[in-house]
């Protein structure tokens, strides 16, 4: 099928794919459901099946789709803010800056302070790792530079979470939380987990006007300029929410890893460069690719989400170094 044909059922198709994945997720679990019980449980003719799906399925499902959404899309932003292809929120050090934040939260104790204590500590550990990258690629950091500064920068944020797992007194709950952040995963989410990560809907949102702009972008800031793009202004707002939403879903999740490297890579290759679509199937694809992988990690007996998405992102990863290279 040509470009142009596929270009026309990329949403169509990741739509579908995000439909799909909605449904496993919620019939495959340690208890089996059927379509029809899956309808009872939904409509509440079946107790046990509503129980089932209100209070576990549907909040997991909901926050897999929430940071699914916004690792994907963190990543077209990432890849598009340094017009480079392996650009991603993971390997530039954002997640893990997130994720460092909520772990020096928990470990201090702030997190009894309020409930928005861990997304806050998470948004400013990712904003402070997300301008360590921005100022190196100011003074026209390569490709090689840009990852090998992702490495050390994830080197020392876990130099950071070490330090409070071996020097804070720590109950176990906040040792079993920290190590939650470290491997990412669903286990345990509830409505109020599916609240704290709502903004990233609005992120999303907001985000998908930016395709056009993005797409002028990647021929160049003087070229964008001349274009009529006011560049100064857009990079800063891809920035602000590509950071807002990796935090969110880090603080959610934990650290899942990867997303905002696969998701965007192919859906370009299968539908194309370009912006205006790209965005939006990725943050629908992103969803979608989430849900699939927690499937995976249930069925796999209880695996953590970081775990698959990282066996699956490596070789990815590896593939496209050689491929680039």
């Amino acid at each position: 099928m040509k470009l142009d044909e596929r270009q026309k059922w990329a949403m169509p198709a990741s739509i579908g794919l995000l439909v799909a994945a909605m449904f496993t997720s919620l019939v495959v679990g340690d208890m089996g459901m059927s379509p029809a019980m899956l309808w009872a449980g939904l409509t509440h003719t079946d107790e046990l099946a509503a129980t089932v799906l209100w209070n576990i399925r549907l909040p997991r499902t909901l926050v897999a789709i929430e940071i699914g959404a916004a690792l994907a899309a963190s990543g077209v932003v990432m890849q598009a803010f340094f017009r480079n292809h392996l650009a991603s929120p993971g390997l530039l050090g954002v997640s893990a800056g997130g994720a460092a934040g909520a772990v020096v939260a928990i470990g201090a104790g702030w997190a009894a302070w309020s409930y928005f204590t861990v997304p806050v500590a998470a948004i400013g550990g990712a904003v402070a790792a997300t301008m360590a990258v921005v100022v190196l690629a100011k003074q026209g950091a390569s490709t090689e530079r840009l990852l090998l500064a992702g490495v050390a920068l994830n080197a020392l944020l876990g130099a950071v979470t070490s330090y409070v797992l071996s020097n804070f007194t720590l109950s176990y709950e906040r040792n079993a939380q920290i190590i939650f952040w470290l491997l990412g995963g669903l286990e345990d989410r509830t409505w109020e987990h599916v609240l704290m990560a709502a903004p990233i809907g609005l992120g999303a949102v907001l985000l998908w006007p930016l395709g056009r702009s993005m797409d002028l972008l990647s021929l160049g800031q003087t070229e964008a300029q001349s274009l009529g793009v006011d560049v100064v202004a857009v990079r800063r707002r891809m920035l602000v929410l590509a950071t807002v939403m990796t935090a969110l879903a880090t603080a959610v999740a934990g650290m899942v890893g990867f997303v905002g490297l696969v998701v965007p890579h192919i859906f370009r290759l299968l539908f194309g460069p370009e912006h205006r679509r790209l965005v939006p199937v990725s943050i629908v694809g992103g969803a979608a690719f989430v849900l699939f992988c927690d499937v995976v990690a249930r069925s796999a007996g209880n695996l953590r989400l970081g775990i698959i998405t990282a066996l699956i992102g490596g070789p990815f990863f590896l593939w496209m170094l050689r491929r680039q290279s």
